[in-house]
């Protein structure tokens, strides 16, 4: 089987470089960045960042996966991005706000990151996180006792739609408090 037909077949759609040589099973490096060069100029391939690819334009993303992919590691959004979603808080922000276990500022394309970096033992307790898409996303509960275990005094502008009962309950029982 040709390598663009193992390639095109995936539901994913980015690729990290070691992705590609464990898909295409080369290890030779040069046969490797070879095969990627000139994928990228059949236009195959669509360079997103260095060593990250996509097979699809970038502008067809979801923003999130695109993010985590990025990232290439387990993170979820959360706090301000959840929080003017639900209408919690009214400022908008210029970036998307991701939890991981790095922290990081970055763009891609038209959109910028901010990824806060958590404790591994908060980051995988998942109550108050629920897949949405295929993105790990926070409920408003679990965004607002993110964003108070970074911010104690955050001002939020909508508080009659914060059920303060849920975010004490998962503020102990992931172990902010």
């Amino acid at each position: 089987m040709y390598r663009i037909d193992t390639l095109l077949k995936l539901k994913e759609k980015l690729f990290h470089t070691n992705d590609l040589a464990l898909l295409w099973e080369i290890s030779n490096k040069n046969t490797l960045y070879t095969t990627i060069k000139r994928y990228v100029q059949k236009g195959i391939l669509i360079p997103v960042h260095k060593g990250f690819y996509s097979t699809v334009p970038i502008d067809q993303l979801d923003p999130f996966k695109l993010a985590i992919g990025y990232l290439h590691r387990f993170a979820y959004v959360s706090c301000e991005t959840v929080l003017i979603r639900e209408g919690i808080i009214f400022q908008k922000e210029n970036y998307l706000t991701l939890i991981s276990s790095v922290s990081r500022k970055f763009a891609i394309s038209n959109y910028s990151y901010l990824v806060r970096q958590l404790k591994d033992s908060y980051l995988y307790y998942d109550r108050g996180i629920d897949n949405i898409d295929g993105v790990m996303t926070a409920g408003i509960e679990r965004a607002v006792a993110d964003i108070l275990y970074f911010n104690p005094r955050f001002y939020f502008d909508n508080k009659k739609k914060i059920d303060w009962k849920k975010v004490k309950k998962i503020q102990k029982e992931v172990g902010y408090l």
